[in-house]
């Protein structure tokens, strides 16, 4: 019986994207650190907006009317930072705006 040899390559314990051995000038390390704090940034901005979404969609949910028209202009404010800097698309900030002020205006 001839020898079997598993060359099976686990994607998950292997990855294909390592970022110190892939950049070799002093400028693109220095890109790869700044990504990094980027990437960071943005993600904090994007949790607090969809925590942002998540409170208006309780608030709705349980049928608080008066507690929901007050934070209506934190959660547009807070969108529309989130389109300035470009995480999300300014149509999408005002989409969501436009869909849950038909959806309190509802109750």
């Amino acid at each position: 019986m001839p020898n079997i040899i598993n060359y099976f390559v686990d994607q998950y314990k292997i990855s294909s994207y390592t970022p110190a051995n892939m950049a070799n000038t002093k400028s693109a390390i220095k890109r790869i650190r700044r990504i990094s704090k980027q990437t960071a940034v943005n993600k904090a901005r994007k949790s607090r907006y969809k925590n942002a979404l998540k409170k208006m969609n309780l608030l709705i949910n349980s049928k608080k009317k008066s507690e929901a028209l007050k934070f209506l202009p934190k959660l547009n404010s807070e969108l529309m930072k989130i389109a300035k800097t470009g995480i999300i698309k300014k149509q999408n900030a005002s989409r969501n705006v436009s869909r849950i002020t038909k959806k309190i205006s509802s109750l």
